[in-house]
């Protein structure tokens, strides 16, 4: 029994784009999102390996998503199995099951979507016809050793290069070779593949991990595209019910040159690099066509050197824009005023922290009269509704500094009144709140979390300061949520365990770590000192380890 076959029906019969396979099928994979249907197509990664696989010869590629809760339920049944939502064939039957990984949170919907399609969760516990279970995305790259008892192999970096050089080779090897011969083969001869099952963890109470065969790398290297303007990652299925629904979604830049040193992303996809106007122009006129919004994505787009060009031809053709977030020095009249004759309404800005002194340790770059002026241009050209992110828990932060976020509000506000002679003034500020969570291959991968109760204590400070004023917002994760993220951003193998226990108690993570056997306040809380092998450091992210602790050493030092 699986789900109902009239709701993928309605499903595909609303989408547009979608790749149906014709020809010899010698290769079935199907890629899997961990989380709903409605996120995992907003996701670019996820969409670009999806078309990617499907224009590799003899591959055919369905997609499978976690059921919504309703459904989640009828599949906890034991005669009920997941299938694909194309071919709606069970998981089990496909040759390759391929995870796109992008948050550290959708961890525990792995070994649901493993569970429900009756795949054992353990990789050495599957029998040899079992898909081979993969792993790709930010997450992973970052640090996949929390998932490591749990797939055969991962992607290490971007995957527009790595994926066909894999296929390539698997499909020359996968008819003679035995599972465990398929995987060193392409452990030794594929960069950027990194089969958990070739390494082992040292057995003296380091983190390190050594090879268990000869002719394999010490260290897995994170895998670029140099020229981006050779791989448009643009939407290529369309659908009203994905999270940005309403707008056709294109990446314009990768990487960011700002070395904010609290930022994964920042580190991780160095260098930046841009996609140029005359590449993607005719995604931005398809994109215009076919939805009339624009969602311009990628980890610096303020920076691009051709946005305004950009803007001016989505507006010549018709269309409308979305931008998620702009640096604040960065923002300009001509910009803001295309994105304002384009529709935009609300406009997040990120000074990360409040005061001059804590953006200087984390580099963030920008000063108080910077965010005065931002202020100024977004009254001048009418932009009355504003998302600021701020974070706490930062290193050195100070009961100052936390105070400091409430009086930047309340500046912010009177400078939108001083401006415009108070005739204007936000309708909205939302300030999203975020606690520092260290992030492997960042300056700070070596600082512990801020204790859960001073981080409710801080928030509690915001929240009453503001409880009366209806034009201020305030969101944020719970703070316990928040420890179980570090716990898998920062953990080795061992917090696999944890991920187990989790999956056996329905996500109850208190009950879970008592289960677990072993403490995780070891990964979280404890400053660690930088000659230690840290979990991670299998992979190799280009950043030399010299260089990260001198940016440590920076920002503690003020």
């Amino acid at each position: 029994m699986s789900l109902p076959q009239d709701k993928y029906r309605e499903i595909l019969s609303r989408e547009k784009g979608l790749v149906r396979r014709s020809g010899p099928e010698e290769v079935r994979v199907c890629l899997a999102y961990p989380n709903l249907y409605r996120t995992g197509m907003s996701n670019l990664g996820f969409q670009t390996i999806y078309k990617l696989f499907n224009s590799l010869p003899g591959a055919s590629c369905d997609r499978v998503f976690l059921p919504d809760p309703p459904e989640e339920e009828e599949l906890s049944r034991r005669d009920s199995v997941l299938v694909s939502l194309e071919s709606r064939r069970p998981l089990r039957d496909f040759d390759i099951l391929a995870f796109s990984v992008a948050f550290e949170g959708d961890y525990l919907n792995i070994l649901k979507i493993l569970s429900m399609g009756r795949i054992d969760l353990e990789r050495q516990s599957r029998s040899g016809d079992a898909p081979l279970i993969m792993g790709g995305g930010v997450a992973v790259t970052l640090n996949p050793e929390p998932l490591a008892d749990f797939f055969d192999l991962f992607f290490i970096g971007e995957g527009e290069e790595l994926l066909p050089e894999f296929y390539h080779r698997y499909r020359e090897l996968r008819k003679t070779s035995f599972r465990e011969e398929l995987l060193l083969a392409l452990q030794r001869e594929v960069e950027g593949v990194y089969a958990p099952a070739c390494y082992e963890p040292r057995r003296d109470n380091t983190h390190r991990l050594v090879p268990l065969y000869s002719g394999l790398p010490q260290r897995i290297r994170r895998r670029r595209v140099s020229d981006l303007d050779r791989y448009p990652t643009e939407e290529c299925i369309e659908t009203a019910d994905a999270e940005f629904g309403e707008m056709f979604l294109l990446e314009v830049n990768r990487g960011c040159g700002r070395g904010c040193r609290f930022c994964a992303a920042g580190y991780l996809y160095r260098p930046v690099r841009y996609r140029s106007l005359g590449i993607i122009a005719d995604f931005l006129a398809r994109g215009v066509r076919n939805k009339g919004k624009l969602g311009l994505i990628g980890t610096a787009v303020s920076d691009h050197p051709e946005l305004a060009s950009i803007c001016k031809y989505i507006l010549e053709q018709g269309g409308r824009l979305g931008i998620g977030s702009l640096r604040i020095d960065r923002l300009s009249a001509d910009i803001l005023q295309k994105l304002k004759a384009g529709g935009l309404e609300t406009l997040a800005l990120a000074p990360e922290a409040a005061t001059d002194r804590l953006r200087e340790v984390i580099k963030k770059g920008i000063t108080e009269g910077e965010i005065r002026r931002a202020v100024e241009l977004l009254i001048e050209h009418d932009i009355l509704n504003v998302r600021l992110y701020f974070m706490i828990g930062l290193p050195t932060e100070t009961a100052d500094d936390v105070r400091g976020i409430i009086e930047l509000t309340e500046r912010i506000k009177l400078w939108a009144g001083e401006f415009s002679g108070k005739t204007k003034k936000f309708r909205r500020i939302t300030l999203s709140i975020n606690q520092f969570i260290p992030k492997p291959s960042t300056p700070f991968q070596w600082l512990p979390l801020e204790d859960i109760t001073a981080v409710k204590q801080k928030l509690k400070v915001i929240g009453q300061a503001f409880r009366r004023d209806p034009t201020v917002k305030i969101i944020h994760d719970p703070p316990r949520w928040n420890y179980i993220q570090a716990v898998l951003s920062l953990g080795d193998r061992r917090a696999g365990e944890l991920l187990r226990a989790a999956h056996q108690f329905k996500g109850r993570w208190p009950q879970a770590i008592r289960q677990s056997g072993f403490n995780p306040d070891d990964y979280v809380y404890r400053r660690k000192p930088y000659q230690e092998v840290l979990p991670w450091e299998i992979i190799d992210h280009g950043m030399e380890r010299e260089f990260l602790i001198k940016e440590c050493e920076k920002a503690l030092g003020g």
